[in-house]
């Protein structure tokens, strides 16, 4: 024992020990960040201490071994033996921590106390294939403002609590290389009890902006936090009290110490301006008015749609000068006159809208809101595609980051014959809006179009199940399955819609798709009974569907002479298209001011 103890007080077995020790401690540290990186488990990490705790004895043994015999120097064999250890922990080690080997748990951190506590459930929901392909295209500078919560008291105070969080997400939008989700995706998942890292999963982001606002009186209590959406840990915070009349000035203080964590500059170069939703003269009542307005546009009803434009109307009367309040109330006559009316309320319509559109841009010609509204007027009320493209390109050129530009953009450069070229643009917007319907739907009506209905059927399943009760996506879903000749799955979807001209259109389409003739017909009487004037489109889609060119072109007509939105479908939709070649396609397109030529396929 004696001499076991005196061996071991050796230079050389003292040497290798500090080495090995040394070599370990290295490997640790640099595996540490390499298991941060690519999502490796814990238990992954502590196999690997194991090992090299197993190793430390094995090496003080080669260096007894080599001390007995003299040698300085480790043999060929030796090397082999030790390549061939190497290569099965490394086979091992790819095994557990390559992300394609299949899912991999880990630590979801929670939002709040309560989801913290069931972490682990959040956790096996959030670990999938789909998930570690997801975290994979996160990138890092991303980030979704949650909804702050409302800790007024009174309900009629949302929509202050909503404003801040809008506003914050058009300030960081702003900045460069910054993904910022949309207003329509975040604020799906007001009160939420999922886990930050399945929503940042489901937004695509690693950041998430969250807090609470409560204003009593003249003063205004916020509190904001922001966190890593994959393990909850927090990245800053702050409380704030201040007089309300400091908001604006709060809000940019929020918006540079985010922008500060997340090391984002603002855009330069390239056209951009700083956009501001603001009213140039500060004044705090104009503005509540304007976001009450916002609150009510975006549900395109009739009624929501005429009290936002009263609430416009009210900031403007407060503040002449606020071009944002008439850019907005531009776009919410449009969406009424195009949306919700016909005839000569419509027109009426589309009259309020260019003169708040022509105000807008008088005050601030740099206002990207402003280019996007006129384009939408242009499109809708004068069938000026060129004019439409002109005003969105100006629009993202002021304002790169902005999502609804983007997704303008797409259709109308689609409706000119080049659906290839609207595709990126499409996907930009998903991007930013992945929980929007519409968006995921255009997306998806474009990939079909250029050939690519896998791709197109995959995204509208996988959006359903994110938005289930989303019948627009439902409805493109049937379209798909009546292209590739799914006439049950087409039958199910079209079934599963919510009564309306949607589920009318989808049965009358599905049911000739399925060969059921009686029943076909009776749905395509049923369609042009109830809503012959606002589907007059869809009709024309139906006739072409059952190969009847004649009617096709008579509704197409009738569409024209309602000023059907739908007529900008024209040059990318697969059943008009079937007749591309008759003289009628090629007289409706240029009455309607599109060239008769697309890079679109039509349905067989």
């Amino acid at each position: 024992m004696t001499e076991f103890l005196q061996r071991l007080k050796e230079p050389k077995l003292v040497q290798w020990a500090l080495a090995y020790v040394a070599a370990a401690f290295a490997l640790i540290q640099v595996l540490d960040v390499v298991a941060q990186r690519f999502g490796w488990p814990d238990a992954l990490e502590k196999l690997l201490i194991v090992a090299l705790g197993v190793g430390f004895f094995v090496a003080l043994v080669l260096a007894w071994y080599h001390g007995e015999k003299g040698e300085q120097k480790v043999t060929r064999r030796e090397l082999l033996a030790l390549a061939v250890v190497l290569a099965a922990g490394g086979g091992v080690l790819w095994h557990f921590g390559h992300p394609a080997a299949g899912p991999i748990s880990g630590t979801d951190g929670a939002r709040h106390d309560a989801v913290r506590a069931d972490a682990g459930r959040a956790s096996a929901a959030a670990s999938s294939g789909a998930r570690d392909a997801s975290a994979q295209a996160i990138p890092s500078k991303s980030i979704a403002v949650l909804p702050f919560a409302n800790e007024s008291g009174e309900k009629d105070q949302q929509y202050f609590s909503d404003g801040l969080s809008e506003d914050l997400i058009n300030a960081l939008s702003q900045f460069d290389g910054l993904k910022v989700i949309s207003r329509n995706s975040s604020f799906q998942f007001r009160d939420s009890t999922d886990s930050s890292a399945v929503i940042g999963m489901k937004l695509g982001v690693a950041h998430l902006l969250e807090g609470s606002v409560r204003r009593v009186g003249n003063k205004v209590r916020i509190s904001a936090e922001l966190v890593n959406a994959a393990d909850g840990r927090n990245l800053w915070s702050q409380k704030y009290d201040r007089p309300y009349e400091s908001l604006f000035a709060l809000q940019d203080e929020i918006t540079k110490s985010v922008a500060d964590v997340l090391k984002a500059k603002l855009l330069e170069g390239g056209g951009a301006v700083v956009q501001s939703d603001r009213p140039p003269s500060g004044d705090l009542a104009a503005y509540a008015a304007y976001i009450k307005g916002r609150s009510l546009d975006r549900q395109l009803g009739e009624t929501q749609l005429r009290q936002a434009i009263a609430h416009f109307g009210d900031a403007v009367r407060i503040d002449p000068e606020y071009a944002a309040a008439y850019a907005a109330m531009a776009r919410a006559w449009v969406q009424l006159a195009a949306y919700n009316l016909g005839g000569s309320a419509a027109r009426q319509a589309y009259a309020s809208a260019r003169l708040a559109a022509g105000k807008a841009l008088l005050l601030d010609p740099d206002l990207a809101s402003g280019h996007d509204a006129r384009g939408m007027l242009v499109q809708f009320a004068d069938f000026d595609w060129i004019g439409a493209e002109a005003d969105f390109r100006r629009a993202l050129q002021l304002a790169p980051n902005d999502e609804q530009a983007k997704a303008d953009l797409a259709f109308v450069v689609a409706a000119l014959g080049h659906p290839q070229q609207a595709i990126p643009l499409a996907r930009q917007a998903v991007a930013s809006n992945p929980r929007s319907s519409d968006a995921n739907y255009t997306l998806a009506w474009l990939l079909a179009v250029t050939g690519e209905l896998d791709s197109a059927e995959q995204l509208l399943v996988e959006a359903t199940n994110q938005m289930p009760g989303e019948d627009y996506l439902r409805y493109g879903l049937m379209i798909i399955q009546v292209q590739r000749g799914d006439a049950r799955g087409a039958v199910h979807s079209a079934q599963s819609l919510a009564p309306g001209f949607i589920r009318d259109t989808a049965m009358a389409m599905a049911l000739y798709a399925a060969h059921d003739q009686a029943a076909a017909d009776a749905a395509l009487k049923t369609l042009i009974a109830k809503d012959a004037v606002p589907s007059a489109y869809q009709i024309a889609e139906v006739y072409a569907l059952r190969q009847d060119p004649d009617n096709a072109f008579v509704w197409l007509d009738r569409a024209w002479a309602n000023r059907d939105p739908g007529i900008g479908l024209l040059l990318f939709d697969p059943f008009i298209l079937r007749y591309r070649h008759d003289p009628r396609f090629a007289a409706i397109c240029k009455k309607v001011g599109l060239p008769n030529t697309t890079e679109a396929k039509a349905m067989p």
